[in-house]
């Protein structure tokens, strides 16, 4: 019987290995690049996530109500997020009868909304012409202009205590206009690394605080995009107040992929 001589083995046997080394190489290329895109797909999907989570907690933030402060190579972005928002009977608004909201008499614990009731609970937080930081009587952070919804009753509001009536001066809404804060959330931060590479982390539920909280502590917390992350932010109140343009730049690094996305988000500010 004709057969295989092991020259004639050995010379197919480095033949076909020239040929694998060559295949090898030709397809390394290409399959590298596959998983090259696939990884900045991936990243470009977290990026993209993690800004459109912020971008649509910020256009729910009380007016004025966000800061941003850098400390130790970490960016602080916090607001106070709203839900709903409605309008109080108030005796400027035309109505010659019903439960007005008293911004008087600290024993008046009631008013009646116009219109359909928001969604709230007992336990959220009715606030009232926010002006933020440095107007305390009209500061949702130190109390002054936020009362604790204690009941409700077709479209009666019940509270807690009724801090409009502490003013001074007294700070209505000219147009009426209150918003609701849940109180499973109340003030929202996001905070994000500035040099070194670290985690994007989006901080919830830990109260209200006069002073910027740097970092967050207690209350929920989740991370959006874990490790690799760094941010460039920045915050620009319009002059006249009743808006402001903040920007946020997220950078995420992985497997020697890097990807840059930047969002423009617009803060309404009118109370």
């Amino acid at each position: 019987m004709a057969g295989f001589t092991l020259v004639e083995a050995v010379i197919v046997i480095v033949i076909t290995g020239i040929l694998a080394a060559v295949v090898a190489i030709l397809i390394r290329a290409p399959v590298q690049g596959y998983f090259d895109s696939v990884r900045r797909a991936e990243l470009t999907d977290t990026a993209d996530v993690a800004l459109r989570r912020m971008t649509r907690d910020v256009r729910l933030a009380l007016p004025n109500s966000l800061r941003v402060t850098t400390v130790g190579g970490v960016s602080y972005i916090e607001f106070i997020m709203t839900t709903a928002g409605g309008r109080y009977r108030d005796p400027t608004d035309g109505s010659t009868a019903g439960n007005f909201l008293s911004f008087n008499n600290t024993a008046s614990l009631s008013f009646d909304v116009h219109g359909p009731l928001p969604p709230m609970a007992v336990g959220d937080f009715i606030v009232v012409y926010n002006l933020g930081p440095g107007y305390a009587p009209a500061d949702a952070y130190t109390g002054g202009n936020r009362a604790t919804i204690a009941s409700i009753t077709g479209n009666t509001v019940g509270l807690a205590a009724n801090p409009f009536a502490t003013q001074s001066p007294p700070l209505s809404s000219p147009n009426g206009r209150f918003q609701v804060v849940p109180a499973s959330t109340r003030a929202v931060s996001y905070s994000c690394p500035t040099a070194t590479e670290g985690s994007l982390t989006r901080l919830w539920n830990y109260g209200f605080f006069a002073a910027q909280p740097t970092p967050p502590v207690g209350g929920s917390q989740a991370l959006l995009a874990h490790g690799g992350a760094t941010c460039a932010v920045s915050y620009a109140p319009s002059a006249g107040g009743r808006h402001g343009l903040l920007e946020v730049q997220l950078t995420l690094t992985s497997g020697g992929e890097t990807v840059t996305l930047a969002h423009q988000i617009r803060v309404d500010n009118s109370p």
